[in-house]
């Protein structure tokens, strides 16, 4: 066998074993805690709620852990059980060139993927979310959604495809340079095309009409130089019955988005101290950071790609008998989330420190104990777990845990 196929299969069982642990002590966790709201949370949310959003928290995990096992089972399938392999032979038949043949090819496995993943989307909406009441979404705008997804992704690919495996081919040994400025490029051009022409297609976006709301927030953001489009509330409620705001968008094109559903949980000051939460990120170039992060990484991973793309070994390790670039380039797509999971504390401590700056930021803006109010609502809204097991949550989560968090707060508005 392989060494690099022995090395795969190693990490493979690694990160399953250590997701499953993890998925188990979080499921210990809640349960040892459910029958008891932590100190912090005791006046504002009711021992009734706590316990439902343990039990949403606890299936959500368990679904999580069959979806870990069912998603390894197709990783190896695809990769040492040569179902890559077997797709490939099967459009190069065709007798089409290479370029079209690597497009047609990560093409077809991308719809395979997706008509997998369908059957879990449709449980996790209408199974999980509707049992708990989050589900808002009809069958008929579960298809449409798809529908439009599917198109939108094919618009997308298509060119994108074409012009990164031209790149592989014909831009000679430096071909991943010239493909991580296209990533760049693409990247900020979705910043900027995904509010004005993405978004519209599956959400409805209305200015903002509350007029104190929008005083207020309008001296937020000329306070702190935050320029934008505009304040638009969003349809959230045609799908969902969890609440969020966010701000999207690059420069000039920046637009802030309130779903319809947080604000009609929260009064003027709370949806104040989340906006100015949102503008922290801004003040603190918590986007442009993640940015440069993320080309960092992508360059790092294109470079080991230009090595990897001429390794013998890295296509034997998978059972593929016709090397190629769209070959070594869809495997490496496949087999980097194995052995990047490993690193997934560092990547969500950096993003909890993003938090707990635009926290600190929204205190000094607004009002901790505001902020405060409104993260509790959203807790009790979206049913968060307030006990998480610390090292899961080191793991999976991109913001501090609830009590943390809101600890975290109490001692900067003090």
């Amino acid at each position: 066998m392989n060494e690099l196929t022995v090395v795969f299969l190693l990490a493979v069982i690694a990160g399953v074993g250590l997701q499953w642990w993890l998925a188990q002590r979080q499921i210990k966790m809640v349960q040892s805690n459910k029958n008891q709201v932590p100190t912090l949370f005791k006046e504002k949310i009711a021992l009734s709620e706590h316990q439902t959003a343990g039990t949403y928290t606890e299936i959500k995990t368990r679904f999580a852990q069959k979806l870990l096992l069912l998603e390894t089972a197709i990783l190896l399938v695809w990769t040492v059980g040569g179902g890559l392999n077997f797709l490939d032979h099967t459009w190069r038949a065709m007798g089409w060139s290479s370029l079209w043949t690597g497009v047609a090819v990560i093409l077809s496995f991308m719809l395979i993927s997706s008509l997998l993943d369908l059957p879990i989307s449709w449980y996790r909406t209408f199974r999980i979310e509707s049992t708990f009441g989050f589900n808002r979404m009809s069958m008929e705008t579960f298809i449409a959604d798809t529908l439009k997804g599917l198109v939108l992704s094919l618009v997308i690919a298509v060119p994108l495809l074409t012009i990164v495996l031209w790149l592989m081919e014909f831009a000679g040994a430096l071909w991943w340079l010239w493909v991580w400025f296209v990533w760049i490029g693409f990247t900020l051009l979705m910043l900027i095309a995904y509010p004005t022409f993405i978004a519209p297609l599956f959400n409805k976006f209305k200015p903002l009409e509350d007029s104190e709301l929008k005083q207020r927030i309008d001296g937020l953001l000329q306070r702190n130089g935050f320029t934008s489009e505009g304040i638009y509330v969003m349809d959230g409620s045609k799908r969902s019955g969890h609440g969020n705001a966010y701000f999207t968008g690059l420069g000039k094109h920046k637009q802030i988005v309130f779903f319809d559903t947080l604000l009609e949980g929260l009064n003027v000051d709370e949806v104040e101290a989340v906006l100015a939460h949102e503008v922290g990120h801004f003040k603190h170039n918590h986007v442009q950071k993640r940015m440069f992060f993320m080309g960092i990484i992508s360059l790092s991973g294109l470079a080991l790609l230009g090595w990897l793309i001429q390794q013998t070994a890295f296509y034997n390790a998978f059972g593929i008998t016709m090397p190629s670039t769209y070959m070594a380039l869809l495997l490496f797509m496949l087999i980097m989330p194995v052995f990047t999971f490993f690193f997934s504390p560092l990547f969500a401590w950096a993003a909890r420190k993003h938090e707990f700056e635009a926290d600190s930021f929204a205190a000094q803006q607004a009002s901790a104990d505001c902020l405060v109010q409104a993260l509790v609502k959203l807790y009790k809204e979206n049913a968060n777990t307030l006990t998480p097991d610390p090292l899961y949550s080191a793991f999976y989560d991109s913001h501090p845990p609830a009590p943390v968090r809101i600890a975290h707060l109490n001692s900067v508005g003090k």
